[in-house]
């Protein structure tokens, strides 16, 4: 197999331009931050920057975005089923009813990054949630709305194009936080919006940026 890397620079984590292939007639490419974590790899290849329209995945992915403040990705991947199990799979009318008793057994999990503040959003964020739900239908209408349902699609070239924030982005952060949220800052939302699909932003060249147009 050949492995070839090419390294960019970045203010928020390292890009680097990964190529795998067989042959080097036959090269499958991937945006670079990915690099050779199957982990990584696999929720590059089947998750990241595909539309989410599904409450229940938009809470958990909220969560994990709100987790890896300060954070690689990789380490939030890697206690994903933790925190699966933890939160009930993310059931927001679960998670809503979670007593005082249970978020400190959550401070005392290890599989979780045991933050006392970033624990407690998730409840939070889960009651708010609700209240959007109540009030638009659904959080995915209320997401979505932003955009008026478009994908946001763009074209960078490398690492270097994609912005930390957005003008979308700031509006997002902006509503979450009047409507109760918290860790929703505009990076956390941008990173956010890229991992649900509503932001596309697969460099030019990789794989994924064909197939989730098709």
């Amino acid at each position: 197999m050949i492995i070839d890397i090419v390294r960019f620079r970045s203010p928020a984590i390292p890009y680097t331009f990964l190529i795998l292939g067989m042959s080097k007639s036959r090269q499958l490419v991937r945006c670079g931050w990915v690099g050779l974590d199957p982990e990584m790899i696999h929720y590059h290849d089947t998750e990241w920057g595909r539309p989410v329209y599904d409450d229940r995945l938009l809470f958990e992915m909220l969560t994990l975005e709100g987790a890896q403040a300060g954070l690689s990705w990789s380490t939030v991947l890697k206690k994903r089923k933790h925190y699966l199990k933890a939160f009930d799979g993310f059931e927001i009318q679960k998670v809503v009813r979670f007593t005082d008793a249970r978020f400190e057994k959550l401070l005392k999990n290890e599989g979780l990054i045991r933050n006392r503040l970033k624990i407690g959003s998730v409840v939070k964020n889960a009651r708010a949630l609700m209240e959007i739900q109540r009030s638009e239908g659904s959080f995915s209408q209320y997401i979505w709305s932003f955009t008026d349902g478009k994908v946001v699609r763009n074209r960078p070239k490398s690492w270097k194009e994609v912005p930390a924030r957005s003008e979308l982005s700031d509006r997002l952060s902006r509503d979450l936080k009047k409507r109760g949220f918290s860790f929703v800052g505009s990076t956390i939302c941008y990173a956010y919006l890229q991992a649900i699909g509503v932001v596309e932003d697969h460099v030019v060249g990789c794989f994924c940026k064909k197939s989730i147009r098709e």
